[in-house]
């Protein structure tokens, strides 16, 4: 199926555009102990320091890793460099392993779940107290769901190519959204600041967002094809079914799931997230929304406070505490500065790339994600960029594509499971057929673009998953439970070690060994240069990060 639109003519003839995208990947993984019990140890002084380390950090806990690698111009060395810190990882961690799973391991009472330190700075001590906050929030249980980030740019060569607004419907402002607020810049504010961007930093913010709707119309494919996480360890429920099934007396599981970790668990069952529903038809409305939500009080989050017993316990009681706090499964992302705002680095300087966060951790690869599947990501990134995506009706909100993603990481492996495609509902084997065919083109192009077939294989293992559900993770997962008779914990506890021992087995000579020391060593070193620098007492360090919006 070649298609018609002139964004794909215009690509077919500009090929080596396409060898501009970046990729990089963020990769989060529980430290446990070698009976699959998170580990209450430390970040391991050989890993540097989690808050300057480029490559090595945690995430919401001290004991969830978070690997990341630099910007890549092809999957090959972007998985070669995830793999070395895979293996420098696995070398120092001794006792204990790094979970190949999404879903927890067997995790300690809530108040023993060991919040992310970051050391004594101001901005080290901002990243403490906003995990507070989810703490408080959400609970720590529910921050130890671990995933897989894959950031994606198109050089700005692809968007000279065309103009968005002929693929796409106009950017339109949204004037419900444009409340003022005493004392800080108002979102006409923002709004203006937009609008002052140059030509191109429009096309390409335009451009994103276009991508970012039609990702939304299609993501459930994602899920169906790499959901890895259709069960959940029973003790991590504290006691509550919510629905799942018992596959066995420490496991619960839906029979046709894709991700648990993308259902309703998480954060999509908190009221305040639940109710906030961003718009990506224009970067305006997006961060207006964004906006309020960062600077409007919630009232159950009022009830906590920012302090108990004299100390932080959240930034503040806003619906979010910063940007980053809302949960979708995919963002807008600019690069910023010490101490900015997200809101005004995009107000600013606009969109520069897009991450994903929909991807579970893949229990097959020692990774947490192959080569196939990063070249099936950009294949259908490039797609999404590149297809006809119109605005989305009733003020930015599509009901039916976040239904059908609800749908799909429940029960996507169901026969003959049906989803809502332009208001009738299709049965999911023929869309995901459909999607096959439709991304094919963009899979020859990148072939043509680098050399070879790897891209066009990527996407023929994709399409036997839609001809043989059996093939998919999630339907893996739980074949491999029943026929070797293990919980899930007893079997991703086996797929770890394995792991740990196959990492460990990998060639890394004394050049890389030492590349790492001093990426660790160098990190202190800017730890402590931040610590020793800071002249502000955190209060008024809090106060000004919040009111960083405020006019100058």
């Amino acid at each position: 199926m070649t298609p018609s639109n002139p964004g794909y003519n215009t690509l077919s003839r500009h090929l080596p555009v396409l060898k501009g995208i970046l990729r990089g990947i963020e990769k989060e993984s529980l430290r446990v102990t070698e009976d699959g019990v998170l580990a209450q140890t430390p970040h391991p002084q050989a890993l540097g320091s989690a808050l300057t380390h480029p490559r090595i950090t945690t995430d919401y806990s001290e004991s969830l890793l978070e690997l990341i690698t630099a910007t890549h111009h092809s999957a090959d060395s972007l998985l070669a460099e995830l793999a070395q810190t895979h293996a420098y990882v696995a070398r120092q961690l001794q006792d204990e392993l790094m979970w190949n799973q999404s879903m927890p391991a067997h995790l300690p009472a809530d108040a023993d779940i060991p919040i992310a330190w970051y050391g004594t700075s101001n901005s080290g001590m901002l990243k403490h107290v906003y995990r507070r906050g989810l703490a408080v929030r959400y609970g720590k249980a529910m921050q130890c769901i671990a995933g897989v980030h894959y950031n994606f740019s198109l050089p700005d060569a692809f968007w000279d190519l065309f103009d968005p607004h002929d693929k796409h419907d106009s950017p339109k402002k949204v004037a419900s959204d444009t409340t003022h607020h005493s004392g800080c810049t108002t979102v006409s504010d923002i709004i203006q600041t937009c609008s002052k961007v140059d030509s191109l930093t429009q096309r390409r913010s335009q451009g994103y967002l276009a991508l970012i709707r039609n990702f939304t119309r299609y993501s459930w494919f994602l899920m169906y094809l790499f959901g890895a996480a259709p069960a959940v360890s029973s003790c991590f429920l504290r006691g509550n079914l919510a629905g799942l099934e018992r596959l066995d007396d420490q496991t619960l599981y839906l029979p046709y799931a894709t991700s648990l970790r993308m259902s309703d668990l998480g954060y999509q069952s908190n009221k305040a997230q639940s109710e906030l529903q961003l718009c990506y038809n224009d970067l305006e409305t997006f961060l207006a929304r964004i906006y309020t939500a960062s600077t409007t009080p919630w009232p159950d989050y009022e009830a906590i406070g920012t302090h108990k017993n004299g100390e932080w316990v959240q930034l503040n009681t806003n619906i979010i505490q910063i940007e980053n706090e809302y949960y979708s499964s995919i963002r807008p992302k600019r690069t910023t500065d010490r101490g900015e705002r997200p809101v005004t680095a995009l107000a600013q300087r606009g969109v520069e790339y897009i991450e994903v966060r929909c991807l579970d951790i893949d229990p097959f690869s020692p990774l947490g994600i192959s080569a196939q599947t990063s070249r099936f990501m950009d294949a259908f990134l490039l797609f999404c960029a590149t297809e006809e995506s119109r605005n989305f009706p009733q003020n930015g909100y599509c009901a039916d594509s976040h239904n059908n993603f609800s749908i799909v990481v429940k029960e996507g492996r169901r026969p003959g499971l049906e989803l809502v495609k332009s208001d009738k509902k299709t049965p999911l084997s023929d869309w995901a057929t459909e999607l096959i065919e439709r991304i094919g083109p963009y899979a020859d192009l990148l072939d043509s673009a680098y050399g070879g077939q790897q891209y066009r294989a990527a996407l023929a293992e994709q399409a036997e998953k839609v001809r043989q559900p059996g093939l998919t993770p999630s339907a893996r997962v739980l074949d491999d439970l029943r026929t070797r008779h293990l919980s899930l914990h007893e079997y991703t506890l086996q797929q770890s070690m394995a792991t740990r021992d196959f990492l460990r087995a990998q060639p890394f000579d004394a050049t890389t060994e030492a590349q790492y020391q001093r990426l660790a060593s160098v990190s202190f070193d800017e730890q402590h240069h931040l610590e020793n620098s800071d002249t502000e007492d955190f209060d008024s360090y809090v106060a000004r990060y919040n009111a960083a919006l405020a006019r100058p």
